[in-house]
């Protein structure tokens, strides 16, 4: 088993949808004791959502146990009261304002709980924004992400939804921080994670790009790629991508396609004159490689060190040899009772994977326990059940 780097933290998250749930996601991966709070009696609305946004739930609240509580009720609001007392991370992404009318904003319960990390992950770090409501989609646009991912004229989002998965990573990163200094001064913080100011770190390089060569980039399907391979290239029986990204690996690539007319021609002699001399290049290597077939080709690549992928699907990973022989994928059981192998974090601790210690829970599936370690007795439990303020 992996190490549970975090098994004595605990975190309380008040969260729905994909960044907050992240956040809670690194830590229970890493051992932490995660006490995911949803509105009675249903629960996180996430768990019923449909299209591109069904598989939310059951990616991001594996190793987490539920509390479904009544908010607005004096006995829900009082439970919420001790489970804060005994944490140590705060983890919330509604709206602006949201946290503070329930009475559980940073300033109320830092005089709580002065020890407690609090951690908002939001659309927009403090300014002139903080206050809209923003979205993935809603960031790609304003960010530059989805004219960089786009045709020209035509801004498309990216394939992902990679600022709340990358936000929730960011809050997490601030969280740890946090806690580290916490070991010195004894008190939290209030740390804010926010989406479109990651999104704006995805167009870093595209931003320094301009600031040293004075020159905008296209979006990617124009760009001006730096290497004199780095294409898809069709074969024998689909595509494949190709990298040849340095003169070590021009050498060795020409020499094993029989493109020695390649090698030996004095104009292709730098790395500069081959990106230049792309336009001519890539329709006799597109040659030299459409006979072969996929299965083939990168089993010669890989045997040469040279950078290659196929074009996989997402639906096909649940079958990637790697990931299976990785412990990169785990089985998690979804409400209907199917089991879906599901992506792992992707990092290693002595060489071991983080492992699924807690299936996804039920709507308040740990309510009552939860409730008896905060000293809750079997008739104050009955009694909080029969109000509706406990599940």
């Amino acid at each position: 088993m992996a190490p549970l780097l975090l098994k004595d933290v605990k975190v309380v998250e008040f969260v729905h949808m994909v960044m907050g749930p992240t956040a809670g996601l690194v830590l229970a991966d890493l051992g932490a004791d995660v006490v995911k709070v949803e509105p009675a009696p249903e629960g996180d609305n996430t768990r019923r959502l449909g299209g591109s946004g069904s598989g939310f739930f059951a990616m991001m609240n594996r190793n987490k146990r539920s509390i479904a509580v009544d908010l607005k009720s004096e006995g829900g609001m009082a439970l919420v009261h001790k489970l804060l007392l005994e944490a140590d991370v705060l983890v919330e992404n509604f709206r602006p304002g949201a946290m503070e009318k329930l009475g559980l904003g940073p300033a109320a319960v830092a005089q709580l709980n002065p020890r407690l990390v609090y951690c908002s992950c939001k659309g927009f770090l403090p300014g002139p924004y903080e206050h809209r409501v923003a979205l993935d989609e809603v960031v790609q646009m304003m960010g530059g992400l989805a004219y960089m991912t786009g045709l020209v004229g035509r801004p498309m989002r990216a394939g992902s939804s990679v600022n709340d998965i990358m936000g929730g990573m960011f809050a997490a990163i601030g969280i740890l921080a946090a806690l580290y200094e916490r070991q010195a001064t004894g008190r939290g913080r209030h740390i804010q994670s926010g989406l479109f100011e990651n999104n704006v770190l995805l167009m870093a390089q595209h931003m320094a790009q301009f600031a040293v060569t004075g020159q905008e980039a296209p979006p990617m399907s124009e760009r001006m790629v730096a290497w004199p391979v780095y294409d898809i290239f069709d074969v024998a029986d689909g595509q494949l991508f190709v990298g040849v990204v340095t003169d070590t690996q021009w050498r060795v690539f020409c020499e094993a396609f029989a493109l020695g007319m390649l090698r030996d021609d004095p104009t292709l002699a730098t790395q500069e004159q081959r990106r230049a001399a792309r336009p001519r290049v890539l329709p006799v290597v597109a040659q030299a490689l459409a006979p072969l077939t996929r299965g083939a080709l990168m089993k010669r690549l890989e045997a040469l060190g040279l950078p290659f992928a196929p074009i996989a699907r997402p639906v096909e990973l649940f079958d990637d040899p790697h990931l299976n022989g990785s412990a990169g994928l785990l089985a998690v059981t979804l409400p209907d009772g199917s089991v879906a192998k599901l992506p792992n974090l992707p990092l290693s601790i002595d060489g071991q994977r983080p492992e699924l210690r807690r299936d996804l829970p039920a709507p308040g599936q740990h309510g009552a326990e939860i409730a008896r370690e905060l000293g809750y007795s079997q008739a104050d439990i009955a009694a909080l059940k029969a109000a509706g303020a406990l599940v």
